[in-house]
């Protein structure tokens, strides 16, 4: 089974630089994305053998996330059932026979951490979230948790010690995110390599020098670890200035 995420930037932007040759030639089971920026009715898309599921903001042209999958899921949730989390359409849970999927776009904690509290409140909720789920069956969860984990998952971490996505609040809440029975699939197959990047800003231009940050993710709960099979970062797809990445499992 393979599972893509992708953090688009905007998927009416992307539909016009090859993603649906990507999409095409990945072929995958389930599909998710993240920051789709648009509402109901902005966007056609022929996607023929996959239901698909969409959460949009309240905000025009802001966050956003969408599923397309090849299996029909038992049931759907959009949102985490609560009106401080609910308005932006940051997450999408789709129930399987076996697991569950969730896609999440995890809020930024923005330029001079404005927003690094609401952020640290947004981490409780998906951990209480995802264990509950996990209670019943096996977590698959994918998607923008902006964050670079540890200092190999960026380019320069002595440099962004105080910038969101590398402070110590937000690594802590990763690292307790994991503690509580869940892998980071990328560092279960290559736990030390670097330069393995998701994320390359738009300036300087990062994404040619490899200047980049690693933070999207597939993470699985415990129980999973003996079906998985690979994990991959597709540095060499453009489009967004993220990029997808990959992971393989049987289920």
């Amino acid at each position: 089974m393979k599972l893509i995420s992708w953090n688009v930037n905007g998927l009416r932007a992307v539909m016009k630089k090859g993603f649906m040759n990507f999409f095409t030639e990945a072929d995958a089971d389930v599909f998710c994305l993240q920051e789709i920026k648009l509402q109901e009715g902005q966007i056609e898309m022929n996607l023929p053998g996959y239901h698909t599921y969409w959460n949009y903001a309240h905000k025009k042209g802001y966050s956003g996330t969408a599923i397309f999958t090849k299996h029909k899921p038992l049931s759907i949730q959009y949102g985490l059932g609560s009106e401080e989390h609910d308005t932006e359409g940051r997450l999408i849970a789709l129930e399987f026979d076996s697991h569950y999927v969730v896609t999440v776009y995890t809020p930024n904690s923005q330029h001079g951490l404005l927003r690094l509290d609401y952020r640290l409140l947004w981490e409780d909720a998906i951990l209480s979230f995802v264990k509950s789920l996990d209670n019943h069956k096996p977590v698959i969860l994918c998607g923008d948790l902006n964050v670079a984990h540890e200092e190999i998952d960026l380019k320069n971490p002595k440099a962004n010690k105080k910038n969101s996505g590398f402070t110590p609040e937000e690594r802590g809440k990763m690292t307790q995110f994991l503690s509580s029975g869940f892998i980071d699939t990328f560092r279960h197959f290559y736990p030390t390599e670097t330069g393995f990047y998701s994320w390359w800003s738009y300036r300087s231009n990062c994404r040619e020098k490899n200047v980049g940050w690693r933070i999207d993710y597939f993470l699985t709960s415990q129980n999973l670890i003996s079906k998985l099979r690979n994990a991959k970062i597709h540095a060499d797809i453009w489009g967004s200035d993220h990029c997808p990445v990959e992971l393989e499992i049987d289920l």
